[in-house]
């Protein structure tokens, strides 16, 4: 029962537009969090709330490069999320049509 219940913990974040967005980019690379506030264009807490939801539900990973904070899929655990993720549309053009960020 335990895992039903992650499990639909972890379903319950894709019903959000926003964070799904953020997972399908993050299918395609890791991404700084200025990244993703620039190709969505929401403001810098409002994203990091999503992300931090994601981390809380145990789909992203984030990571610190100097003072920035970087976030990738932790789905390696997760094939049904994986799966369900699969059939997003690439956001590659999105991503390679960014300008350079604040990060680099």
């Amino acid at each position: 029962m335990e895992e039903l219940r992650i499990m639909a913990e972890q379903f319950k974040m894709l019903g959000d537009s926003s964070r799904l967005t953020i997972l399908a980019l993050l299918r395609e690379k890791e991404l700084c969090v200025c990244e993703i506030v620039d190709i969505m264009g929401m403001s810098q807490p409002n994203i990091s709330q999503h992300l931090r939801k994601l981390r809380s539900a145990g789909l992203v990973t984030e990571t610190r490069k100097g003072q920035w904070m970087y976030y990738s899929l932790s789905l390696n655990d997760k094939p049904h999320i994986e799966q369900a993720l699969s059939h997003l549309p690439s956001l590659s053009n999105t991503i390679s049509a960014m300008k350079p960020g604040c990060c680099e």
